[in-house]
């Protein structure tokens, strides 16, 4: 199983990025895929996911400012991340649950100057 990850980069605050991540290979078990953020010392955590014929997930603190969209026929998760503020700023990274099994991609870095 491939992850690529694309998009991320530096911005001003108030700002905007679009991160998209596809999986490939192996993947006729696919379950979920999501990004989730790392700060400096802090926890990673979830801020977007969609489940295969189930929901789809956003953090409370991106919601009404990021967008997931989705391309099931390339197995692309698209995050739209508008009014972008310095605490977004981390490593974004993918994960994509095939069967029972995570995969990650080796992250992006998003940085939002104040």
């Amino acid at each position: 199983v491939q992850v690529v990850e694309s998009g991320g980069g530096l911005v001003q605050a108030g700002g905007s990025l679009r991160l998209s991540c596809a999986a490939s290979g192996d993947i006729s078990r696919i379950f979920a895929i999501g990004w989730h953020r790392q700060a400096p010392r802090s926890e990673r955590e979830l801020v977007a996911s969609i489940t295969y014929g189930g929901p789809s997930y956003l953090a409370d603190s991106v919601k009404g400012r990021f967008t997931i969209s989705t391309d099931f026929a390339k197995n692309t998760l698209y995050l739209q991340m508008n009014s972008l503020k310095p605490e977004d700023t981390g490593l974004y990274q993918c994960n994509v649950i095939v069967s029972t099994t995570n995969y990650w991609g080796q992250g992006t870095q998003v940085t939002v100057l104040s």
